[in-house]
């Protein structure tokens, strides 16, 4: 009995299956790691955001040269505050919260695995004061 062609069968059965978790772990692997990236850039902007004369503008621009070095462009970053920084007073909580649509800093084409997942990172940091006299 002749089995030249018994390999061939079975890797075309198998080889989808293969790819598929190879691709897959690529894309979660890959959340993991942007996930990391904006959980440390809302860190950056909440320190930006609790100095004395800090803006709205600083601490996205804060945000946007921490993600500057890394594979995220800085301008599919959303970045937003539970106050202005102008405008929070000493000791009030002040939070960053950056959001990014995953399509955006997927390494895979097309829409696979996670094409409808938004990431989000929090921080939230006290407003600091100068000490008074």
């Amino acid at each position: 009995m002749k089995r030249r062609g018994a390999s061939a069968v079975e890797f075309a059965v198998v080889a989808p299956v293969l790819f598929l978790m190879i691709f897959g772990m690529i894309e979660y692997g890959r959340l993991i790691m942007v996930q990391q990236i904006i959980t440390n850039a809302s860190r950056e902007g909440a320190r930006e955001a609790v100095l004395d004369g800090a803006t709205s503008t600083s601490v996205t621009d804060q945000v946007r040269i921490y993600l500057q070095g890394t594979s995220i462009d800085p301008n599919d970053v959303a970045v937003a505050f539970n106050v202005a920084p102008q405008t929070a007073t000493a000791g009030n909580p002040v939070t960053v919260t950056l959001t990014i649509d995953f399509n955006q800093v997927s390494w895979l084409p097309g829409q696979w695995f996670l094409s409808n997942t938004t990431m989000r990172a929090q921080t939230t940091m006290r407003r600091e004061a100068l000490a008074s006299n």
